[in-house]
């Protein structure tokens, strides 16, 4: 079975209600359709008779090139075409007047990877509300969630802990699809812009991408495969330490590790916890670039035995505190400044609230967190299952 996303249906059928529109097209590397060939390119075609304004790129950049956090794009003309290709992730995350011009409808096509703690759906979001704000129409193209539409997972994010990887009081793997989380926004933080989501087809919230009948297309550098993304609503809470969290290795949030880990005492303290569904297999490894570059790391490797069981949020504080208990002197967190934001603590932002951090500090149980984590999840379940559509 072929799953037809919102692209696929737009360009069977629901273009033809658009022709009239200047369409601002905010897509990245993996904006593709069942062919593999790039919505800008679809966009284009004369039969169609679409006006296109621009492109519109989110973090990464369009052509999803750009490797780390806070590595900006730049705006550019499209050489294929010759129009504007504007960059949210640059001078501004927030559609600028420059870009409002250019169109009266933004088309949204990003693949999501179902963690809160992912700049795609806020970027959407700025759209929302400057759509809101100058009278455009905003459509969202839907595509599935890669790590399934049934799980919840996670703690709430707390509002003073705000950021570009949190704009939302929501648990960190959410189990809604970047139509869904449109829905959402625009009615919970009462945006009320003229929105309206092209759903997928054959899709059912508990298909995972091997079920999805297509090729899977990295939506960003530290997303090659669909496992990074199984794990990532845990091992994204590296991102605030001193812990590498894979990246430069071909392996990025499946590999965790430090110069300073014993490998093997990390893998039996973390396999005698007996988390349901997962391994941790003792490695060693050397990344190319980021923490650790060109430093042999001792670490693990995540392997995810059974998804249905596994909780990817839970296995990574659990890896957290005891990468933070076994290594006291040597464990850190990483310093400010993290998306755009100067003063909190990048593991504050990336975890919604500094309660986390303050108990790994003090030494203290992670027991009650985690039981909290499973409150916050029934308390956003009630709001979410408002806006589910498949």
């Amino acid at each position: 079975m072929k799953i037809e996303t919102g692209l696929d249906l737009f360009l069977k059928k629901e273009f033809t209600r658009f022709r009239k529109a200047r369409i601002g097209l905010l897509c990245n590397q993996a904006s593709v359709n069942i062919n593999l060939r790039h919505a800008s390119e679809l966009f284009l075609q004369k039969k169609l008779k679409l006006n296109l304004g621009c492109f519109i790129g989110p973090q990464h950049g369009i052509r999803g090139e750009k490797q780390d956090n806070m590595v900006e794009s730049e705006d550019f003309i499209d050489p294929n075409s010759q129009l504007p290709v504007y960059s949210l992730y640059g001078a501004s995350r927030k559609p600028t007047p420059k870009i409002l011009e250019d169109l009266d409808t933004f088309v949204i096509d990003l693949q999501d990877i179902g963690c809160r703690i992912y700049t795609f759906m806020y970027t959407m979001l700025y759209c929302l509300q400057a759509a809101k704000a100058h009278n455009k129409k905003v459509v969202v193209l839907d595509r599935p969630n890669p790590i399934g539409g049934e799980q919840v997972e996670g703690n709430l994010l707390k509002l003073e802990f705000s950021s570009f990887v949190g704009l939302f009081p929501m648990t960190t793997r959410h189990g809604m699809t970047m139509g869904e989380l449109a829905l959402m926004f625009n009615e919970e933080l009462s945006i009320h812009c003229d929105l309206e989501v092209i759903r997928m087809k054959g899709w059912k919230r508990n298909l995972y991408p091997e079920a999805w009948g297509r090729p899977w297309v990295p939506p960003s550098p530290n997303i090659p495969v669909a496992d990074s993304a199984q794990t990532f609503s845990g091992t994204v809470h590296f991102e605030g330490t001193n812990v590498s969290e894979g990246r430069g290795t071909a392996m990025p949030f499946l590999y965790l590790g430090a110069p300073y880990i014993e490998a093997d005492t990390l893998a039996d303290k973390m396999n005698s916890l007996k988390l349901p569904g997962v391994f941790f297999r003792a490695i060693y490894f050397q990344p190319t670039f980021h923490k650790g570059k060109d430093q042999v790391c001792g670490g693990v490797h995540i392997h995810v035995l059974d998804r249905k069981k596994f909780n990817s949020f839970e296995a990574g504080i659990h890896l957290l505190s005891t990468v933070a208990q076994l290594y006291p002197e040597k464990f850190a967190w990483k310093q400010p400044p993290y998306e755009y934001e100067y003063d909190k603590m990048p593991i504050d932002l990336i975890a919604g609230t500094d309660e986390l951090r303050n108990l790994i500090e003090s030494k203290s149980s992670i027991k009650k967190f985690l039981e909290q984590s499973k409150k916050d999840v029934l308390a956003f379940k009630k709001i979410r299952s408002r806006y589910l559509i498949y």
